[in-house]
């Protein structure tokens, strides 16, 4: 096959403009235009107000390619887009060849007709996803409920019109309570032209079928496109090493063909933090008539099922993997920017060593989003992240006309064969929130207020798309995965109800429930929950000027899209804390806020196993700059949540915390093996003085949560001052400290706090610094920055007690000199008046 790459030369224009600007291909019409210096930055201050005329807009892309002989003597020639975004008719030297209307599908079109020697005109014509909304919208009987997302006001959409449902785009775009509006166009993923003779591999599936301890069957499914009826050989290798091999008459068309194959002594796929991620090449070899043709999957050899098995509470909801029931410990996953085609491998590189390094082993690709590219499932395979798959629908609901159905079987079709061989996808999700929201936020109301049949035809739609086809797809196309119609529910239409399925949780923050009951409102697997805070001063900083730096400015209001954001964000900070004096402290506190909450979650949730198996925050990343839910910015900084996070979901947990009017200790081991250990308690007032302590030598169940220490809390604290004193908990393995936790009897409102004296050295290492630390009394929470330079800090907002040194390493290109000109410390106490 010759495979020749299109992505270059690429001009752009609006419709029946004259005017013709150069386009970077993958990419959008708003990076085109603000690479052209047509629009400026949409992250900085408001500027994505001014912007929203760019999505009523048609726009044209066009480019030339070369073509010889050689190419055009192949018997076949096709197009293959990756993503066209979204209404598009597509010209080769004036023909129209193809129409496409959905932005998560693979368009490919046969143009051997079309093509000729030289040079060949290739022109797409994306047509404005608002007005082709509208036209759909306003051609319904009735307005589906749900999209309350879509920002219709801000985008200056004629009769503020929700129209995002009826386009296979990315609903995000469209705006979120965390993203700008930005609807954009444009050729966002690479194009080919792809010309071939005889027999191609259209598609190669490596089936797993049995995994025992010496041995593994596997069937290798190749889908086969030829030409003719012709003898093929074809071989199935692993490192050179041949598991199969067979001499096949092809039929013309496409067709399966199926090889058996075994690989011995087969070393196993864990998650991250139980083994090791092995993983195997399998590549397929066609020959016909001494004509070549090869395709290769990797593949992880392991086990997984979802557990639905009825209890004493309920049903249950986890992850079995080879065997073993593993919680899941996690964070949901939105696209990385507002424009997908400008995420950089790094970018991906970065957000899934980010998760592999704070011990998680799952991210939800969440459904508002896009199907992500080969090379995040790519990174997860290697580092043990698995990956709970949405569908793309979320908080609305859908039309149900059969020419939209056939759309959404052609996408999920795409989509499961495109990742289906990868070890890290653990279940495919019919969509978020659609059916909570269908009992519980009133759209069922929304809709009978238009008329008495209308529910039933809504009702429909959703069962016809998450209990039918998408179904049907996993089904059809990856069996031997788990299908789950939405998150969050108890079963197949069945509204969630915490005993039977997952949950998603928002008493905290949209209920103002106080932190503490994150840790008591617990469903068998918690998908989603949340608290927000801002970006860090160095971050803001790249999108709002010192005028700005109020959190009810108007920059501020807008790069803050939860409708009751700020407020509540101060509302919760002022349950705990003192009013922060300045800005800058009040989004250092801020951080702390949202990381002391989760912690009550994480903790909360994994000392519940195994009625609960799974802790997913909402969310480890951001689109843009923003305040919102995430543990890491739009720029990847690491909050103090993602620090937080990083202890929290620790192998080995130790937490200790008030349960009615008790004081507890559990320890929580995710290792597949018990574990001797001594438990360590003590009580020290803020100067360092141990006035109690007690310790005793304990044995760790593997794959367990266990309480290991209980006292009332009133006989506990008699003759103590809980306003100066703390607990610490630590547990010891062969007398090294393995996990470590502090609990306050008060509110840091309530608790009095010293002024400590810290003071801290910088060490030179071979590729970084080590940072030492130490204090005179308690400091809480410190917080070391570097200004406007660029490193990361292994750990930071970290208690240090009285007397203690405390080392961390910090990775950075800046000199010696410049860092110790540039490095801050900050401590909680110094925040307030």
């Amino acid at each position: 096959m010759i495979v020749k790459d299109l992505s270059s030369d690429w001009t752009f224009s609006e419709k029946d403009s004259l005017s013709w600007l150069p386009a970077k291909v993958p990419g959008c019409v708003h990076t085109d235009l603000l690479a052209n210096g047509k629009i400026e930055d949409p992250f900085y201050r408001l500027n994505e107000h001014d912007l929203q005329w760019i999505d009523k807009k048609d726009w044209i892309y066009k480019t030339e390619f070369e073509l010889d002989q050689v190419i055009l003597s192949k018997g076949r020639i096709v197009l293959d887009f990756k993503g066209l975004d979204t209404y598009a008719d597509v010209y080769l030297n004036d023909q129209k060849v193809l129409s496409a209307d959905n932005m998560f599908r693979e368009w490919t079109v046969d143009v051997k007709k079309y093509l000729k020697k030289g040079k060949n005109k290739l022109h797409i014509a994306f047509y404005s996803p608002i007005t082709k909304g509208l036209e759909l919208h306003d051609a319904n009987a009735f307005v589906y409920p749900g999209a309350e997302n879509d920002q219709a006001e801000l985008g200056q959409v004629e009769g503020n019109k929700r129209v995002s449902i009826y386009t296979r785009k990315a609903g995000y775009h469209y705006g979120w309570d965390w993203g700008p509006r930005l609807v954009s166009s444009g050729i966002w993923r690479p194009v080919y032209l792809r010309a071939w003779d005889h027999a191609r591999i259209q598609d190669l599936q490596i089936v797993q079928n049995q995994v025992k301890e010496n041995l593994a069957s596997f069937t290798a499914v190749l889908e086969l496109e030829s030409e003719q009826e012709v003898l093929a050989d074809i071989q199935i290798r692993n490192n050179g090493l041949e598991l199969a091999a067979s001499n096949v008459q092809l039929k013309k068309g496409v067709h399966k063909y199926e090889l058996n194959f075994d690989i011995e002594n087969p070393k196993l796929w864990w998650p991250n933090g139980l083994g090791e991620q092995d993983l195997y090449t399998i590549n397929a070899e066609i020959n016909v008539n001494g004509r070549v043709e090869q395709a290769s999957r990797r593949i992880g050899i392991r086990t997984m099922e979802v557990v639905r098995e009825k209890d004493d509470e309920g049903t249950s909801f986890y992850f079995k993997v080879n065997g073993v029931p593993v919680f899941m410990k996690g964070a949901n996953y939105i696209p990385n920017d507002i424009f997908p085609s400008r995420v950089s491998k790094d970018q991906l590189k970065k957000v899934i060593e980010t998760a592999k390094n704070s011990n998680m082993n799952m991210l939800r690709v969440w459904g508002g989003g896009y199907y992500e590219d080969d090379l995040f499932y790519d990174l997860c395979d290697e580092a043990g992240i698995l990956v709970w798959q949405d569908f793309m629908f979320a908080c609305a609901m859908y039309p149900g006309k059969r020419e939209f159905l056939d759309n959404i079987k052609a996408e999920a079709r795409d989509n499961i064969r495109r990742l289906r061989n990868h070890p890290s996808i653990a279940l495919w999700c019919g969509n978020n929130e659609i059916l909570v929201a269908w009992h519980n936020w009133g759209w069922k109301r929304q809709a009978r207020e238009q008329g008495e049949e209308v529910p039933a035809m809504v009702w429909k739609a959703y069962a016809d798309i998450f209990h039918e086809v998408l179904p049907k797809a996993v089904e059809e196309y990856d069996p031997s995965r788990f299908y789950w119609s939405s998150s969050p529910s108890s079963g197949t239409g069945v509204k969630p109800d915490l005993i039977n399925g997952d949950d998603h949780y928002w008493g905290v923050w949209w209920g103002k429930e106080p932190f503490e009951t994150y840790a008591t409102h617990i469903a068998r697997f918690m998908s989603e929950y949340g608290f927000q805070s801002f970006p860090e001063m160095k971050s803001v900083r790249k999108y709002a000027e010192p005028e700005d730096c109020d959190i009810f400015s108007e920059v501020m209001k807008s790069h803050q899209r939860s409708s009751i954001g700020n407020e509540t964000i101060e509302y919760y900070m002022l349950q705990d804390y003192r009013k922060p004096k300045d800005f800058e402290s009040f989004l250092y506190v801020n951080h702390v806020l949202q990381a002391e909450g989760i912690k009550f979650a994480l903790e909360g949730h994994r000392r519940a196993m195994p009625y609960c198996m799974g802790s997913l925050y909402w969310q480890i990343n951001d689109c843009w700059p923003v305040a919102s839910w995430s543990s890491t910015d739009y720029y990847q900084e690491w909050k103090a949540l993602q620090y937080y996070v990083k202890k929290g979901f620790e192998p080995l947990l130790v937490s200790p915390y008030l349960e009615k009017d008790n004081l507890k200790v559990a320890v929580v081991n995710d290792h597949l093996k018990e574990i001797d250990a001594k438990l360590i308690l003590k009580v020290m007032d803020f100067t360092g003085n141990v006035t109690w302590s007690e310790s005793k030598e304990i044995s760790i169940r593997k794959n367990s949560s266990e309480v290991f220490y209980g006292q009332q809390l009133k006989k506990f604290l008699q003759g103590r001052n809980p306003e100066k004193e703390l607990f610490l908990v630590e547990l010891k393995v062969d007398s090294e400290v393995v996990a470590r936790n502090i609990l306050y009897f008060k509110s840091v409102k309530d608790v009095k706090l010293p002024k400590p004296k810290v003071e801290y050295s910088i060490l030179k290492k071979e590729n970084s610094y080590e940072i030492r630390i130490e204090s005179d009394v308690l400091a809480k929470n410190v917080f070391l920055s570097l200004g406007d330079e660029d490193g990361f800090f292994s750990d930071n907002y970290f208690d240090v007690l009285a007397g203690e040194t405390i080392s961390i390493r910090l990775e950075t290109e800046i000199s010696l000199e410049k860092l110790n000109e540039v490095i801050q410390l900050r401590t909680l106490d110094s925040t307030f008046e």
